[in-house]
């Protein structure tokens, strides 16, 4: 425990000579400058806030927010001793005259970008912020402001600090959206009793008949149109007319509401706000936000929007009383604006006990051993993570005094608070094009993103992403001569194909597709939407069948043939993942979901699928030098024309220039022309480009790696990368010389090549130690609600002591009827074989 609060005499003493007091630390403040994110809203290693009891100190040298239990840490680190204290203090409003009152703020300053936990934006609360220096080891404090007393260098740094911008908004203004606030309307916005009903469709203004950019006020219930707004959509502002003589603030764009939420533009702050009580606002002018669904194309010609069946219900368990449950392991995760992507696939890894051994069980050592700037250490901020959903400490229940005051207001809130994740997402998503953007994603590309940040800052430790590895074994066989081959690949989860020609009710299928034709060609609404129901052995059942090879080279017959592929387990792994494909991509490429049923089994037996190796019998394709497979490139190469032409026109030979081209994937004349510089003295320079789907290397057999000393080694860089990914360093050479140094497809010679000095003795020796009994019980699952990965929203439901609970972002509850058929990704977890 830390003595915070110096004795009162001393604080007296104090005030004369703070100059002095700072003179020796001086050279240690800093005043942020443009570039310096300023840490003042979360603790780098824990979720403790300026809200939480013990406040957050904030370095005055590197900008970096710690709690209290931190701080100590990274002062012993650094040596660096002052720090600004912060903290919020919240209570709840006197009520009566004062009511309305604006919220004392004491010092005149509220650090007003702090993210605030609960809902206190509502106008029931106040708060005081309360700032001040603290000098380490002996805990001087010195109250801010203090303008008098404190070296101009001082004030200076404090206000910069107090006032600078959150750290994860970006100055490119691409790249992270600014972030919309709650309004201050939201929570006491009064509804006027009228009995005004909006239909589902055909909205249009109420003064001038536009039927676009049509905008609902969620006071009075006017349909209005709009004119001010940000997609340029046009309107004659009706809808801020009426706003200039009623007051009323709020209002929603009528074909936006989908079950996700709507778009809530505030006439008085005049900016795009968060309504939380959205559903409610809506609800009482009749519309059902869960049976709303916003229609995909950015034109709303009869702004149609229709009723489901909505797996949006029943995958959110709508309209169940639904318990809520508090402590460890029982954390919810709040949602930043499209992240439940990421909340979901961190809450079913925090629940396997390899991810809590290797960072909450470590999470001394690696807070010890984290560089500098622990916000941008991968392993610190999984076990803060890790920490924060396995403590219990953000997931407390409410003390029976506010529950009786809840019953007394008629308010039944959450008061689940979850953490929020934002350190964690900027750290994980940096760099990625898809996953740094604010949109919804793809939970399974997320899950393997990480199983690769997680592989790669796991050297020398325990990697606990090995749960999930297996090795999958590849079965090739020439039609035309039975010839085959066995490979193997690692993997990571096991993707079920959807066959649709399958589902047990066909002839309901049969019947809605006419229905819906007719109701097309006559122009009326379509009928209710048919779910396919497929059996999930009918999903193992695709798995297994042989795949056509497209473009099979038989080096038996050395020339194109055709050629088959079956897969199947050659090592079983602690967890399986099942992905089943739902996600296809329509005639106009936009990625879309199958809307389907499946009947995932409790219990999962695997041992059918297991891998036999050559059997008796079985001929293997010869050996010739093995072609390696290019997938990408099974289509006609596209090569960009025009660089072509600007490098012929240099005089280099027209197909050299069509492969510089080609090799440096059409990124313009320039890259292509380094590519011709570097090439022009091989013997095939000014041959035509030849791409077949295999390309041959020049090695005179995948074990022997080449000794000839004319070799031209590849890329010192390209082989630190591989090798620094844990594969032996002449394999890799070998893979890179075999692709002609391309990284990606040297990965996957790497995976197709196994290394004959180790690889073999690995397998025979999980042959060995494999029990035979690969049965799987099922302890998670993942749910998507909406048509596409790019849209929609993510919950998970989780098996704990014998009980299923559903995790929907903030919100952690029992769950009364789990839906496991209509899951995404299912978590099944291996039972031991004794």
């Amino acid at each position: 425990g830390l003595e915070l609060n110096s004795p009162g005499n001393r604080n007296v003493k104090m005030a004369t000579d703070l100059g002095e007091l700072l003179v020796p630390y001086m050279p240690t403040i800093r005043v942020p400058r443009t570039g310096d994110r300023v840490f003042k809203s979360e603790c780098a290693f824990s979720y403790d806030s300026p809200e939480s009891e013990g406040g957050l100190y904030v370095c005055m040298n590197s900008f970096l927010g710690f709690g209290r239990e931190h701080v100590e840490r990274h002062y012993r680190k650094t040596g660096q001793s002052v720090y600004m204290h912060l903290k919020r203090h919240v209570k709840e409003k006197a009520t009566g005259a004062a009511g309305g009152a604006i919220p004392r703020r004491r010092n005149g300053k509220v650090f007003l970008d702090l993210e605030l936990n609960r809902d206190f934006n509502g106008d029931g609360y106040e708060y005081e912020d309360e700032a001040k220096l603290v000098i380490f080891p002996d805990h001087f404090e010195i109250p801010l402001p203090n303008i008098e007393e404190l070296p101009a260098l001082v004030t200076i740094a404090c206000d910069a600090v107090l006032n600078a911008p959150s750290p994860y908004k970006k100055q490119e203004s691409d790249s992270w959206e600014e972030e919309i606030q709650v309004s201050r309307h939201a929570r006491s916005l009064r509804q006027q009793e009228n009995g005004v009903r909006i239909p589902p469709s055909g909205w249009k203004c109420a003064k001038c008949e536009m039927r676009e950019n049509v905008w609902l006020n969620l006071t009075d219930g006017s349909v209005l149109c709009g004119k001010w707004f940000f997609d340029g959509s046009g309107g004659n502002g009706h809808a801020l007319e009426h706003y200039k003589e009623t007051n009323f603030p709020l209002a929603v764009k009528l074909d936006t509401i989908n079950p996700d939420g709507a778009d809530v533009y505030s006439f008085d702050e005049e900016e795009t706000v968060l309504d939380p009580h959205i559903s409610e606002h809506l609800l009482h002018f009749g519309i059902d936000m869960l049976q709303m669904q916003r229609t995909e194309s950015g034109h709303h010609t009869d702004n149609h929007v229709q009723p489901r069946v909505s797996d949006w219900e029943v995958i959110q368990e709508a309209g169940l009383k639904l318990k809520p449950v508090y402590g460890s392991g029982y954390t919810g995760i709040k949602n930043l604006g499209n992240s439940c992507y990421l909340s979901t696939t961190m809450q079913v890894l925090f629940s396997i006990p390899e991810f809590q051994r290797a960072y909450v069980g470590n999470l001394q050592r690696i807070f010890d051993y984290s560089p500098l700037d622990p916000t941008q250490d991968f392993n610190t901020q999984m076990a803060k993570l890790g920490r924060g959903l396995l403590s219990g400490q953000y997931s407390k229940p409410p003390m029976k005094s506010e529950l009786i005051e809840q019953v007394m207001k008629e308010e039944y809130k959450q008061q689940q608070r979850g953490i929020s994740p934002k350190m964690f997402k900027a750290l994980v998503s940096k760099g990625h094009p898809e996953f740094s953007s604010n949109r919804q994603q793809d939970a399974h590309e997320f899950l393997l993103h990480l199983i690769n940040l997680v592989e790669r800052n796991s050297s020398g430790s325990e990697n606990p992403s090995d749960v999930f590895r297996f090795l999958v074994e590849e079965r090739v066989q020439c039609c035309q001569t039975q010839n085959v081959r066995y490979s193997q690949r690692v993997d990571y989860l096991m993707q079920l194909p959807v066959p649709l020609e399958a589902a047990s009710n066909r002839e309901e299928l049969i019947a809605y597709e006419s229905k819906r034709k007719e109701a097309e060609e006559n122009m009326q609404p379509p009928p209710e939407p048919v779910r396919a129901r497929i059996p999930f052995t009918a999903c193992l059942q695709a798995f297994t069948e042989p795949e056509n090879v497209p473009d099979f080279w038989s080096s038996a017959l050395q020339a194109k043939s055709a050629g088959v592929k079956t897969s199947r387990f050659a090592s079983f792994p602690e967890y399986m993942v099942v992905q089943i494909k739902k996600f296809t991509f329509g005639l106009d490429w936009v990625p879309k979901k199958l809307d389907v049923s499946v009947d995932i089994p409790d219990f999962l037996d695997l041992n059918r699928l297991r891998a036999t190796g050559l059997q008796a019998g079985e001929e293997e394709l010869p050996d010739l030098t093995p072609p390696i497979v290019i997938p990408e490139d099974t289509r006609a190469p596209e090569i960009d024309e025009s660089s072509v032409m600007q490098l012929a026109e240099m005089g280099f030979p027209l197909e050299a220039c069509r492969k510089a081209v080609y090799y440096t994937g059409n990124m313009g004349a320039e890259m292509a022309f380094n590519w011709i510089i570097a090439h022009m003295e091989e013997p095939d320079f000014a041959e035509p480009l030849a791409v077949p789907t295999y390309m041959e290397p020049d090695l005179p057999s995948p074990s022997l790696p080449s000794t000839s000393a004319l070799d031209s080694q590849p890329p010192e860089e390209s082989i630190s990368i591989l090798t620094s990914m844990g594969f032996p360093r002449h394999h890799t050479i070998q893979a890179l010389k075999a692709t002609n140094n391309n990284l990606e497809r040297a990965l996957d010679w790497i995976f197709t090549h196994p290394d004959c000095e180790d690889e073999s003795e690995a397998m025979s020796d999980t042959a060995d130690t494999e029990p035979n009994d690969n049965s799987y019980e099922l302890f998670a699952f993942i749910s998507h609600m909406g048509a596409s990965t790019m849209s929609g929203h993510y919950v998970c439901h989780m098996k704990k002591e014998g009980r299923w609970l559903i995790y929907n972002d903030h919100k952690v509850c029992l769950s009364e009827r789990p839906p496991k058929d209509l899951g995404y990704m299912y978590f099944y977890r291996r039972l031991s074989s004794c």
